[in-house]
């Protein structure tokens, strides 16, 4: 493959009452191209626009084009977004973020790194680059991105592909967590049936964790609820094989008895932080609030789901659900506690879609929902089709919500073959 690195100099604010003029930041993507195709040919070849999954997750660096790239860049030059907020565009995380000034001044900030912003930047984009209208593909929160662009700059799309990203148009986002709650205590009743021997080892850990102090490498304690955020595994089909094998070395004899091993913490160190991705935990629920204030939803919504909690004789393991006391528990996101309570307090975020609008929709549409996903939900996927007009559904119980990465060449090409048999 080729590759090329943009920068772009875009508004903070796209959506000033004062109009253009005011501070800019800079946005940066990186172009892939397959060496199958000349420089020459390359040049002449339709754009398409990759939003990964989030919010608060940096482009995909591809170290070789394969799964779905290998597959886009047959017909297109991908164009990979750092969307705002992350990697090199205006990053933001504790060190960062205090620079805007007080608490409140940085919650102004933040509120313009939400999906209408990222839509707007894309535009910028396109139109930088000399691009008409082009092909966007969205995968998880990228999809709802996507949603956001059919409904504010519906013209500058040809097609739109999206996987396990159907987000809800409407809130509160109490149900969302409702529905993957339920999602993830299914996902977990079908692990410990494939690893019988995988609820005992769950049980004995949080066991330990109530009764003895384990600390993970970087100093802080490991708690029962942080341990409970492995159930990240469970979102995938080959993941939960990983996620046996990470239980299955947990404990190892020592003088004073058995202790975690230093292999175990260290692995579980790399799931349970936030310090590669901040924003996702400062930014994860707001991703839901359209005229209200989510209130740390999922953590008022597991009052009801009492499995989940840290304290139940058997607990099941969470999903990607964040919680206030994230922000006391991780250290890279101690500092931010008091933004993110006045994030969850924000009750006057703007509409992330046009309904009307989608209903009116003419750019073809294509996506993968997926049956069991534990992240995005399948009944609040299926309605969010229903009312974007055009949109063509794919339904598959083979994969889970990290489905490209078992077959994305597959998932894409059948998802671009759906938009392209409506336009021909």
């Amino acid at each position: 493959m080729r590759t090329a690195e943009h920068c772009f100099e875009v508004p903070l604010d796209h959506f000033s009452e004062d109009g253009p003029g005011g501070e800019t930041i800079t946005v940066f993507a990186r172009e892939y191209v397959s060496t199958d195709h000349t420089a020459k040919q390359a040049a002449g070849l339709p754009w398409l626009l990759y939003l990964q999954g989030g919010p608060g997750g940096r482009g995909n660096r591809l170290p070789a084009l394969g799964g779905w790239s290998k597959a886009a860049a047959k017909d297109f030059r991908i164009l990979m977004l750092d969307q705002r907020g992350t990697g090199l565009s205006a990053p933001i995380d504790r060190n960062t973020l205090p620079l805007r000034g007080n608490e409140a001044d940085q919650v102004r900030y933040l509120s313009h790194f939400r999906a209408d912003s990222i839509v707007a930047d894309a535009e910028a984009i396109r139109h930088a680059l000399g691009s008409g209208p082009w092909t966007i593909y969205g995968q998880s929160y990228g999809g709802f991105c996507a949603l956001s662009y059919l409904s504010f700059a519906p013209g500058g799309l040809r097609e739109v592909l999206v996987t396990g990203g159907l987000a809800p148009l409407a809130g509160p986002a109490d149900r969302v967590y409702r529905a993957t709650f339920r999602r993830v205590a299914a996902r977990n009743a079908e692990y410990f049936d494939r690893y019988p021997e995988d609820r005992e080892a769950v049980t004995r850990i949080a066991r330990h964790l109530r009764d003895t102090e384990e600390f993970l490498p970087d100093g802080e304690r490991l708690t029962v609820e942080r341990f409970q955020m492995v159930g990240s595994f469970l979102g995938g089909n080959t993941r939960v094989d990983a996620l046996h094998h990470l239980l299955e070395d947990a404990f190892v004899g020592t003088p004073a008895g058995d202790r975690l091993s230093d292999a175990f913490l260290e692995q579980v160190r790399g799931l349970v932080s936030r310090s590669a991705n901040p924003l996702y935990a400062l930014m994860h629920e707001s991703i839901y609030g359209q005229g209200e204030a989510t209130d740390w939803a999922a953590w008022r919504v597991l009052q009801d789901f009492p499995e989940f909690r840290p304290d139940a004789p058997e607990p099941l393991l969470t999903g990607e659900m964040v919680y206030p006391w994230y922000f006391d528990q991780d250290p890279a996101l101690r500092p931010l506690r008091t933004v993110a309570q006045l994030l969850a307090e924000k009750n006057d975020w703007t509409p992330l879609y046009n309904r009307e609008r989608l209903a009116r929709n003419s750019v073809p549409v294509a996506a993968a929902v997926y049956s069991h996903d534990i992240y995005v939900d399948r009944e609040l996927s299926l309605e969010t089709a229903a009312a974007v007009r055009g949109l063509q559904v794919w339904e598959s119980a083979d994969f889970h919500h990290d489905g490209i990465a078992d077959d994305g060449e597959g998932i894409f090409a059948r998802l671009l073959g759906m938009t392209r048999s409506v336009r021909d």
